[in-house]
Formats: structure tokens, C-alpha cells, sequence
């Protein structure tokens, strides 16, 4: 399909649900504004190791690796509606666990549905866009490199569901740099060393 812009012929492309459509991970139905915990994993752009090492079992953190810690410990005092729980930042992703209140104790707010460029204040999205956003503004200016990438376009959460899960998760977090040689982040990384560590 063609078009006459700026006194030229211009070729615009036909919306294709299978090419065009950005899948969601989000899981369906799910008010992301709730009271509740979430496990959040976001990953650098190309997984690249951005952050820091690990030396000796221990995460080192680089200077744009202390941004992201910052800038983490930050979300709680800009939004008093949160609470941190464990976290990590690892040389190219990052794990964190945040609960969600809506200052009603574990009431629920209705369902909402957050729509592409119409963040919804207090849900998890517009909590992690946030996030990425203010890391990758700060990162920038340090590399002197603007507009680039440092994350990858989504991230992935899962729902804690009750103590049990949250303390296997604290402990998933707690054991992340001692097993980042066979972490699934890791590039180099031997998965088939630990079957039962990619059993998160």
C-alpha cells in the first residue's frame, strides 16, 4: 500500500495480526494493582553482562549495577504503597520481590486493565516501567550513550502465592551468585550441572 507524504510516494504497511501482534505475558485476567507479591526478572538488553561480576560466589557491583540497586531501594520511597522484599542484582538481570497493598490491609481494588500508553498508577507494569526507565536514563548519561537499550522490551513476574513459595523464592534469590555457573541467565552457563535449580 502506498501513500503520498511530504510530495513523495511513501510505502505504509498493512496492520498483520501475526507479524504486528506483541504477545503478552501478563497473565490473563489478572488485576496487576492487587494487594500481593510478585517475583520480577528483569533481563539487560541481549543479556548482556552490564552490571558487575561475580567473584568468589559474590556479586560485585559495577557503578551502573549500583544505579540499579539505587534506583530499586528508590521505588519504595517514591511509592509508599510498597514494600521490598529480597533482592538481586545480577551482572545482567536483575530479581526482586515486591508486594503490592492498596492501603486497605489485603483488600482488593477491582480488576484493571492497563492499556499500552496509559500507565496505571500502583500497578506492577507501570512500577517496572518506572524502574527501567529511570536505570536506563541514569546508565545512559554515564556511558554517554542516549537512547540505548539497557533492557530487554518486557520482563517476566510470577505471583507468590502464599509463605511457602515466598521462602523458596528468598532462598532462589539468596543462592543466585553462588549458582550464577549455572544460572539460565548466565551465557555461559551449564544447566544440565543442577537440574533441580531450573525446577524455579
Amino acid at each position: 500500500m502506498f501513500v503520498i507524504g511530504f510530495g513523495r510516494e511513501i510505502e505504509v504497511m498493512s496492520f498483520d495480526r501475526e507479524k504486528h501482534h506483541r504477545r503478552s505475558i501478563r497473565l490473563p485476567g489478572y488485576s496487576y494493582i492487587q494487594a500481593g507479591a510478585y517475583f520480577v526478572t528483569i533481563c539487560t538488553q541481549g543479556r548482556e553482562c552490564l552490571f558487575g561480576d561475580i567473584v568468589d560466589g559474590k556479586m560485585r557491583l559495577n557503578d551502573w549495577g549500583a544505579v540499579v540497586r539505587e534506583e530499586w531501594l528508590r521505588t519504595r520511597i517514591v511509592r509508599p504503597d510498597i514494600e521490598l522484599d529480597a533482592f538481586v542484582v545480577m551482572p545482567n538481570h536483575f530479581h526482586g520481590i515486591i508486594c503490592i497493598g492498596d492501603g486497605r490491609g489485603t483488600a482488593r481494588r477491582a480488576p484493571t486493565v492497563e492499556r499500552f500508553g496509559r500507565p496505571v498508577p500502583g500497578s506492577l507494569p507501570t512500577i517496572i516501567r518506572a524502574l527501567k526507565s529511570a536505570t536506563t536514563k541514569r546508565v545512559n548519561e554515564m556511558r554517554k550513550a542516549p537512547g540505548t537499550p539497557l533492557w530487554q522490551r518486557n520482563y517476566y513476574e510470577r505471583i507468590i502465592r502464599d509463605e511457602n513459595e515466598l521462602d523458596r523464592i528468598r532462598c532462589y534469590r539468596q543462592d543466585n551468585s553462588a549458582a550464577w555457573d549455572i544460572d539460565r541467565e548466565n551465557p555461559a552457563a551449564e544447566p544440565t550441572k543442577n537440574a533441580e535449580f531450573w525446577q524455579m
